[in-house]
């Protein structure tokens, strides 16, 4: 007789098929994937096992199981291999160890058949690790390496704004969050920086207005907590 986690592990016999029971049934893709592997699933069962522990919020097993997918990819002259790389960075960020999530990214970097994109994703995740570990001469030079790549990421002029504060150049700050609105007008973390940019420079009914549109867009998200709480800090008689 076929046992429930045999025929749970037959049906998964492809990315998009694991991928999905990641996504609706992460303990269980953890099996199937393990099963799957046993069977020659290779990178694509690792890679399944680290999206599965994702979900789950395992962060470090994730990281080691794309980790161990990029390296079945390198063996078998897979370019998917930068790809399990970015993603074992980004898990390793997750984790809180951003040492082991730059050295990832500057795997994946390595790579020469990596996407302008996805490249220039990965510099802006290695500028991230760069900040964790208070190197921000090289988150820097990620940041502006990652724009030219993906200009249309409202993250990306987040995260230079974000680092132009602490680099004490609010001129760029300002500049580079109102960028990023540009993008994306309605984003709470967005509207959240741009209000404490403004308060930074003395523009204090700019910056009530925007953590007035934060704090009405998304109540319930953190952004939207934080500017409910930057208006309480700077109302009359607080």
């Amino acid at each position: 007789m076929i046992t429930a986690l045999a025929a749970l592990a037959a049906a998964v016999t492809t990315p998009e098929s694991c991928a999905a029971l990641a996504r609706s049934a992460p303990e269980q893709a953890i099996e199937a994937a393990n099963q799957w592997r046993l069977t020659g699933g290779g990178s694509a069962a690792r890679q399944c096992l680290g999206l599965a522990y994702s979900k789950l919020e395992r962060w470090a097993p994730a990281a080691t199981a794309f980790e161990q997918a990029a390296l079945d990819a390198e063996l078998a002259k897979d370019p998917a291999r930068a790809d399990f790389l970015a993603q074992a960075g980004n898990a390793w960020l997750a984790a809180g160890d951003a040492a082991k999530a730059r050295k990832a990214f500057d795997a994946a970097l390595t790579a020469a058949t990596l996407a302008d994109e996805l490249r220039g994703e990965v510099h802006l995740d290695r500028a991230r690790a760069s900040v964790a570990l208070g190197d921000a001469a090289a988150a820097r030079s990620d940041i502006d390496a990652g724009l030219k790549l993906v200009p249309d990421d409202p993250f990306g002029w987040y995260l230079s704004s974000a680092l132009a504060v602490r680099e004490q150049n609010l001129g760029r700050a300002k500049a580079d969050i109102a960028k990023a609105l540009e993008l994306a007008p309605t984003d709470a973390d967005l509207l959240l920086q741009a209000g404490n940019v403004a308060g930074l420079g003395g523009e204090i009914d700019a910056a009530r207005d925007f953590y007035v549109r934060a704090a009405k867009g998304a109540p319930a998200s953190a952004a939207g907590k934080a500017a409910e709480a930057a208006l309480a800090a700077n109302s009359p008689g607080a």
